[in-house]
């Protein structure tokens, strides 16, 4: 049946034909859950939700996600005035997209309305499928509750009237993208110039969502302006963009703002654009040796430039043959063009520009490649909407900010994805492939729906949006499928299996756009791009397998689907399945069009991983095989990745053989500190676990090592799975490589040359501990050379006990007679302040007195209060450090400058003036602003120094906890982890991307 009624039928609701008094509601067991989220920093009580009601299969961590971050808070016509039902939410998003459909014409029966709203909602409690965050947030509030709320000042395009209106409210249509590219033209007013860039990415940031801009138009430092004089040049604008930036971040989001800043390799500003972030970072680790908060959210980075957004050079096939070809021509040069002038031209070699870029991807992970050619090369609509093929304008010139979107300026995207482990049944061993195509064709309808009752933030998004109608659908948990199933995910298996599924995904979509088209019309600038957006269709389709003729206009081969490799590994039906799909979709869009420019991309999915339960976000690999399950009362507890028992029994393990690898990843030790007793997981590898093959190991292997493991997936293996999936999708893969620390600059030049020889359009590279910030470290010496996760669970015993057996006493030790001590004199405001330290006969550190000038007021009675605190825990053997630590950063008044301390020159509080007091009687000068290595050997007594060493910046080693580079703004926890280019919490769910 050729139309878009094939796909409304009943899959997973047929009960519901049998017994009508049943809703889809009936459907699931429902359980009682309570919402606790905490600060994890300061303890402070951030959510604070009782009895919400979710489906039984959903887990705390999924209900802590949803109902944080989702739920309505206020308006709601309830006695209650709050969401606090997953049946609410269901309910208002699927019945606005429903709606939106049969306004659109879409749906034209109510038994039609009836089987989508049913299904729909299943896939969702279901957590088969999960709408971007935006759509969680907006949709459906006033349809379903009535709330409107005021002007915001966004727009669609009114068919009624032909052109772009503003919306009466903020609520009756829905904001459902999370992803934007703005253009930006050379001049400093009017539409599309310098200083409206500023205005647009205020009001995306503010609503939480994400832009990218190509800036290649503006001219370079030093070229002429129409009105007399010279540019002061792109990288001023750009840092003046940057700050804004920020700023909008501390007006009120929880979160830096996502943005995207692309620049043509020909640029002349080019050198000054790749080593921007590298040279800051320097600056970082510069401030930090004075003193400064070196976290990213901490002062250091406030002050440099360039830390919201991420930076990508856009590179030209002609500029890669060239780099390709450096050991034949290593005098190759690129010239570098003024945008309005030649007189700022200047030639420089390939290869120093590569060394630069490559040098600094290394040294801070920006800039990232983004092939440009590669980009256009798979373009629908390279004659835009005024049918000037391959104009300037008309290119894919940027990508959003986590760089899986890739359309036009001034367009944006709605994003969508699916569990696609939730398709496998894991006792049969079978892929729900029906049910899998089935999901896709309904999603796709809702994401259509988003656009046509859709509203956007500026005139022209507005616009555009309409006109091609881009829309992005994308999956999940890939990871979890492959250990499922045992592929390798650095395998020639599930590289077939993932293209093969995903190839899927994108050509039914575009079958469903096109039955779309018959019905409603195509999108409206399709006739201008028939004959581009078909070639793009009919190279899909080769690379599916279900064309043999020669690719158009491609001047690389890319990765074709492996069909013998499906078959022989029993995927015949996917197979047959993939081609029939390319072949129907092509023959069905030559014959009506399409209604979608594009339809696919591959999204990082962070937040909504978590609220679908996803082990694993996006195509990531597993970060570890030891997971914390959230409790409902609060807490956690340590499991193996369920997936892992899943995959071994599937490999034909006994019971008792899982049970004894289980045991031998998740052992035990039992650790006394302080009189309280807890158990620590060893190490946490699969490497030496008792029963386990060889041959099976590759099918464990995660992102990173475990424990004291060797194994993780290369570098290349990352990319070999982007290259495999890049042909078959509309738009682009957020995906980072990650490099160890060890890996070196010829590494990273190996990776992005490989990228761009397999056809992948762009991606990024991290080398683990190149950010200052990174506050996790695991190694125990400068040169790495003794990594915690090399250590057995004994060595490091041994080494915590070591380091901290002075300081865990239950017995006070008062200090009797004269004491030895140092009295440091400051001034802050008008507010004298004198800070004597004491030490026992050991030289250790056992009283500090804080006395003022300001006899018989409130502040001597506190700092009293504060100094006999901070004694009674010194001679309870409290470490000092400790001390300091817990004082450093309070704020209160007074607070400023200070005087009269030769090192410290400024305070938050009195608190952290002590704090940092307490590190120079410990030798640690780091936090002061001024140092000083002669008071340091003469000031104070050797044998205090070595009862009490603080490390030396320089002696801190860079090597972090793989991807743990930042704390989330939200709720302060340091499991941040790289998702894509952006990261997500794994705690409260918070991402630093745009989906």
């Amino acid at each position: 049946m050729d139309s878009i009624k094939k796909i409304l039928i009943r899959y997973y609701t047929k009960e519901l034909e049998k017994d009508s008094s049943k809703t889809v509601y009936d459907l699931f067991q429902w359980k009682k859950v309570d919402v606790i989220l905490k600060d994890y920093k300061t303890g402070e009580t951030l959510t604070d939700m009782r009895s919400l009601e979710f489906p039984i299969n959903f887990s705390q961590n999924a209900c802590d996600i949803i109902a944080s971050k989702y739920f309505r808070r206020t308006g709601v016509p309830n006695k209650l005035g709050y969401e606090n039902s997953m049946k609410m939410v269901a309910h208002r998003l699927v019945n606005f997209w429903l709606e939106a459909l049969k306004d659109e014409k879409i749906i034209t029966t109510e038994e039609e309305a009836k089987i989508y709203y049913d299904e729909m909602v299943y896939g969702l409690l279901s957590q088969m499928y999960a709408p971007n965050s935006p759509q969680w947030f907006n949709t459906g509030l006033s349809l379903s509750y009535g709330i409107k709320g005021s002007k915001q000042g966004n727009y669609y395009y009114s068919e009624k009237d032909n052109s772009v209106v503003e919306s009466l409210d903020a609520y009756s249509r829905t904001q459902a993208s999370a992803c934007f590219i703005l253009s930006i033209e050379d001049k400093l007013l009017g539409p599309h110039s310098i200083s409206e860039q500023y205005v647009t990415e205020t009001r995306l940031f503010k609503g939480g969502s994400g832009t990218g801009t190509n800036f290649s138009h503006l001219r370079a430092k030093g070229e002429p302006l129409s009105g007399g004089g010279f540019s002061s040049g792109l990288m001023s604008f750009l840092k003046g963009l940057d700050r804004n930036a920020g700023a909008i971040k501390s007006g009120g989001t929880t979160r830096r703002a996502a943005k995207m800043l692309c620049l043509d390799v020909d640029h002349p500003e080019i050198m000054d654009f790749i080593t921007w972030k590298a040279k800051e970072e320097d600056k970082v680790r510069a401030l930090g040796k004075m003193g400064y908060d070196i976290s990213f959210e901490g002062e250091a980075y406030e002050t440099v430039s360039g830390q919201n957004g991420n930076n990508s050079v856009r590179f030209s096939d002609d500029f890669m043959r060239k780099v390709n070809n450096l050991s034949i021509n290593s005098d190759a040069k690129i010239e570098l063009k003024g945008r309005v002038s030649n007189i700022v031209n200047k030639t420089l070699l390939v290869s120093e520009l590569w060394d630069a870029f490559n040098k600094s991807a290394y040294e801070c992970a920006d800039p990232a490649p983004q092939f440009d050619d590669i980009f256009n090369a798979w373009h629908t609509c390279p004659s835009g909407e005024d049918g000037v093929f391959n104009a300037p304008y008309n290119r894919i010139n940027s990508t959003n900010p986590c760089g899986e979107y890739a359309f036009l300026d001034d367009t944006s995207c709605n994003l969508a994805s699916i569990n696609i482990f939730n398709f496998y049944n894991i006792n049969k061993k079978e892929f729900d492939l029906d049910g899998y195509i089935h999901m896709v064709g309904l999603i796709q309808l809702a994401l259509e729906a988003s656009i046509h009752w859709g509203q956007f933030p500026t005139e022209d998004i507005a616009r555009k949006t309409y006109l091609f109608r881009t829309t992005g659908l994308g999956i999940a948990n890939l990871a979890s499928l492959f250990m499922a199933i045992g592929y390798p995910y650095d395998s020639d298996e599930a590289r077939a299996l993932a293209s093969a599924l995903i190839g899927i995904l994108t050509g039914y979509s575009y079958y469903i756009s096109s039955l779309m088209a018959k019905e409603v019309g195509s999108f409206n600038k399709y006739e201008i791009n028939k004959e581009h957006m078909l070639r793009v269709i009919r190279n899909h389709s080769r690379v599916a397998g279900a064309l043999d003729s020669a690719y158009e206009n491609l001047n690389y081969e890319p990765i074709k689907v492996d069909h013998n490799l499906l078959n022989n590994k029993n995927h015949s039906k996917l197979s047959v399945t993939l081609k029939e799909i390319w072949k129907n979709a092509l023959k069905s869009g030559e014959k009506y069009g399409y209604r979608n420019a594009q339809v696919s991309v591959m999204a990082p999915t962070g937040t909504i991983s978590l609220a679908m339960d996803s082990g694993a976000t996006s195509i990531e690999p597993f970060f570890s095989h030891v997971v914390y399950k959230k409790l409902s009362g609060g807490g956690f507890m340590t499991i193996v990745n369920p997936v892992l028992e899943v995959s071994l029994k599937n490999l034909g393990y006994t019971d008792q053989e899982i049970d004894d690898i289980v045991n031998y990843i998740m052992r035990k030790e039992t650790i006394e500190e302080n009189g309280f007793e807890y158990e620590k997981i060893v190490d946490g590898k699969i490497e030496g676990a008792p029963h386990l093959k060889e041959e099976h190991l590759p099918i464990f292997d995660t992102a990173n090592k475990c424990g004291s493991g060797k194994r993780y997936i290369a570098p290349m293996g990352h990319v070999k799975l982007v290259a495999a999936i890049t042909p078959l999708i509309s738009g682009a893969v957020s995906k980072t490589v990650n490099l160890p620390k060890t890996a070196t600059i010829d590494e990273f030049k190996s990776v992005t040359l490989n990228s761009w020889c397999l056809g992948v359009k762009g991606i990024t590279l991290y080398r683990d501990g190149s950010k200052a910030s990174q506050p996790l470290n695991t190694s125990l010496s400068e040169d790495g050379s003794k990594r915690i996760e090399d250590l057995n669970y004994y060595e490091l015993l041994d080494k915590v006990r070591d380091l901290q057996s002075k300081h865990h006493y239950s017995k006070r030790d008062k200090l009797i007679g004269i004491r030895q001590g140092t009295t440091h004199p400051a001034q802050i405001d008008d507010v004298k302040i004198y800070t004597t330290v004491n030490r026992n006969t050991e030289g250790e550190i056992s009283e500090i007195y804080i006395t003022t000038d300001r006899e018989g007021t409130i502040i001597t009675g506190l700092l009293n209060s504060l100094s006999k605190s901070i004694s009674v825990m010194l001679q309870y053997h409290v470490a000092p450090q400790d001390i300091a630590r817990m004082l450093r950063g309070q704020k209160y008044e007074p607070y400023g400058y200070v005087k009269k301390h030769p090192y410290i020159k400024y305070v938050t509080s009195i608190s952290d003036l002590i704090s940092k007091i307490i590190d120079i009687e410990l030798g640690d000068f780091t936090r002061c602003q001024v140092k000083d290595e002669e008071y340091m050997a003469k000031t104070l007594n050797a044998n205090f120094r070595n009862s009490y060493t603080a490390p030396k910046p320089e002696d801190i080693s860079q090597e972090g906890e793989r991807l743990y580079d930042s704390i989330c703004p939200t709720c302060s926890s340091t499991r941040m982890v790289k998702n894509g280019t952006c990261k997500v919490c794994l705690d409260c769910g918070s991402t630093t991307g745009c989906s």
